[in-house]
């Protein structure tokens, strides 16, 4: 009898251990969305409160906007150490990553059939401006060698994120058109 009631407590023991994690996974809350290191605490916070694709495209855009001052800024000052390249480099990381993540929110509000071409002509105009401003140095940006790679990665992704804005609003257009009786 002792046997019996030893067994079924081990098998209760061993059923309840390999029932209860997978019970404890289906009930744990999602994760947050992974802090990015090329934005602050403060934006990523307004990333987070922003109720629409639109509004973090927007965001989006003013983060890289900044990101692209300040590399400006920088690269501007009376004189480059060219040792110091890792500003002038992190700094156009941030500014890609923030005009990649802009890019990717056309994508969630298509999912979605959110009408965002207002945010889609802006994101189309800034990128636009951004893009210019970074082929400005490239041709000729004091201390280049220090940056170049890093600014040819900038160019090609706001060139991608205008190609992406375009065609996106290209659809959106059609699709608007098609839906007037």
């Amino acid at each position: 009898m002792t046997y019996r009631c030893m067994a079924a407590g081990i098998c209760a023991t061993v059923l309840a251990a390999l029932l209860l994690p997978g019970y404890a996974l289906a009930q744990a809350p999602q994760a947050a969305p992974e802090h990015k290191d090329y934005i602050t605490d403060a934006e990523a916070e307004k990333i987070r409160d922003a109720a629409t694709p639109g509004e973090r495209i927007k965001l989006y855009l003013s983060f890289a906007q900044d990101r692209l001052k300040k590399f400006e800024d920088e690269v501007n000052r009376a004189a480059p150490d060219a040792s110091e390249n890792g500003p002038l480099n992190s700094l156009l990381n941030a500014y890609v990553g923030n005009v990649d993540d802009g890019a990717d929110e056309i994508e969630v509000a298509q999912d979605k059939q959110l009408d965002i071409r207002a945010e889609l002509k802006l994101m189309v105009a800034k990128d636009t401006e951004f893009l210019a401003t970074l082929q400005k140095y490239d041709a000729n940006g004091p201390g280049l060698a220090m940056y170049k790679d890093t600014l040819e990665d900038a160019i090609q992704g706001t060139k991608d994120a205008i190609e992406d804005a375009q065609d996106a609003l290209k659809v959106a257009q059609t699709a608007g058109a098609r839906r007037k009786p």
